[in-house]
């Protein structure tokens, strides 16, 4: 055979090929798994939907179960012993409860005496006697080396036995004895309901309303513009003061005031790209050929135009949720018992320095939940960009 008809080898061929060919998508999730903030974002999303439906299952509390006996229980305290089968824990408001020796509790102990003169209360356990000493109290909130109160055990002052973990309640309790995990657990059922509410919402209403917009241009365009600027004018708090008077408070009256205003950011930025996009040579192809408006809206300019789209609703989600916390927190959210993030922090403040913890679980939650879906956001925003790819 002729050397010149022989079959060419790699390297005569070409430039080896680097790596196998991906698709818009696939290459997006590729660089996307390469930020490590975005993937430790979307692990703790998937964890928060998870613990939000499933986690009421495993805890024998409901949101809406309350023990007023045992109000304002941290999650970690002292214990004493008395001896070795009873120990005690002294609450900051002078209540003694039987504890074991890991942290459950168990019950109050009642008052056998209440010396008011001595300053003193007087109890009994299994024939030893428990006193509560708190004539210090007055000089320990001038002076913070001083403990507040000593506790007498037959006589003779008893030392902390050993810090332990709340068994019972693992985040404490709140004022009326109510669970503080359960109560942070559906208020995160609450939060993740007005984040998928207002994806939705964006979705449904803000992408198909800047997109017809974007799309018609002229006096349509024109005329929906001004309906949003109208829209866009009020202010959120006034659409839910308004619903409030029309229908009631709570978590229906925060949806519906996100529905009706949600949306205007989304369809802004939707018709921006619209207006880029429909210049493009394959949408004047489409109508070329005849295809529909709706048809070449739905499949031509929307779907070429999702990486800003995700990257906004992704965005948007935070937004949302502080808002709703926000709401709440100034008492025009959900009413009690129901528990959002907003709630739980508006109860707590006024013992924040007393039993600070009420405060510091609802904030954590918030925190980390916008901390994860702002990560997320950024990663989607870097690995969407075309101009990016490497």
């Amino acid at each position: 055979m002729d050397k010149r008809w022989e079959k060419a080898s790699e390297e005569v061929k070409g430039e080896k090929k680097s790596r196998p060919s991906l698709t818009y998508w696939q290459d997006a999730w590729r660089r996307l798994k390469q930020n490590k903030l975005s993937m430790i974002g979307l692990v703790v999303i998937i964890l928060l939907f998870i613990t939000a439906i499933f986690g009421p299952m495993f805890s024998k509390f409901s949101y809406e179960d309350q023990d007023l006996k045992f109000g304002n229980i941290a999650p970690r305290f002292d214990i004493y012993e008395v001896d070795k089968d009873n120990y005690i824990y002294i609450h900051p408001e002078y209540k003694v409860f039987t504890v074991t020796d890991d942290g459950k509790l168990l019950d109050t102990l009642k008052i056998k005496k209440n010396d008011i003169m001595k300053l003193q209360k007087v109890y009994e356990l299994d024939g030893q006697e428990v006193i509560l000493d708190y004539s210090n109290a007055k000089l320990a909130k001038k002076d913070h080396s001083l403990n507040k109160f000593k506790v007498l055990i037959n006589g003779e002052e008893a030392p902390v036995y050993k810090r332990v973990f709340n068994k019972t309640y693992k985040l404490g309790t709140d004022t009326h004895g109510r669970d503080l995990l359960i109560r942070i657990i559906y208020g995160a059922r609450i939060s993740l309901t007005v984040a998928v509410v207002a994806t939705l919402v964006n979705f449904f209403i803000g992408i198909f309303y800047g997109g017809i917009s974007g799309y018609l241009g002229g006096k349509v365009d024109a005329i929906m513009m001004r309906i949003m600027d109208i829209i866009s004018t009020i202010p959120l708090l006034l659409y839910v003061i308004l619903l409030m008077v029309i229908i009631s408070p709570g978590l229906k009256t925060i949806i519906l005031a996100m529905g009706l205003t949600f949306w205007v950011r989304m369809a802004r930025i939707v018709r921006g790209q619209t207006l880029s996009i429909k210049q493009q040579e394959y949408v004047m192809a489409a109508k070329v050929v005849g295809a529909k408006n709706f048809r070449i809206l739905s499949r031509h300019i929307i779907p070429n135009a999702m990486g800003p789209i995700i990257v906004s609703l992704t965005m948007m989600i935070p937004n949302a949720i502080f808002t709703e916390s926000f709401l709440s927190f100034i008492g025009l959210g959900v009413s009690a018992p129901q528990a959002s993030w907003g709630t739980l922090a508006s109860d707590a403040l006024a013992g924040i320095r007393t039993y600070p913890y009420q405060l510091l679980f609802p904030s954590i939650a918030i925190s980390v939940t916008m901390l994860a879906f702002n990560f997320l956001g950024d990663g989607l925003r870097d690995a969407l960009d075309p101009r990016l790819r490497k």
